[in-house]
């Protein structure tokens, strides 16, 4: 399923991405699924609590649980999460595999290419994105 993602929250996350450099930034994205694809509408950036920010993320789990509250309050569900990679590759690192935990398109924006990738994880499919730049 694609995930439609639009502009202006594409644009968000680069903001966020562009603020933690050289970290990761980490967040989650809320919205519905409509149809045949996941339907994106609002960004949530959280804290990165991992060790090593620079190369791995943990989302703030207190962050992450008022998010989950307010898509909820807001009839919303979850329907993506993403961090950068700030040197790259666009591709999910084996933690970002391993620690996967929802069945959500998990975005990878490459700060090095300027580019933003989706998978399902932990399988690793490429997720379409539509409408982000």
């Amino acid at each position: 399923m694609p995930l439609h993602l639009p502009p202006p929250l594409a644009a968000a996350l680069w903001a966020h991405a562009a603020r933690e450099w050289p970290r990761e930034c980490v967040g989650a994205l809320g919205g519905w699924v409509q149809g045949e694809r996941f339907e994106a509408r609002t960004l949530y950036p959280l804290s990165n609590v991992a060790a090593a920010p620079e190369r791995d993320y943990v989302a703030d789990p207190g962050e992450f649980l008022r998010a989950l509250r307010a898509m909820e309050a807001e009839d919303l569900s979850l329907v993506g999460l993403y961090h950068s990679h700030p040197r790259g590759p666009g591709s999910p690192s084996a933690s970002d595999t391993r620690l996967a935990a929802y069945p959500v398109p998990y975005l990878i924006a490459d700060v090095t290419r300027r580019r933003l990738s989706a998978y399902l994880l932990p399988s690793g499919e490429p997720v379409e994105m539509i409408g982000e730049r």
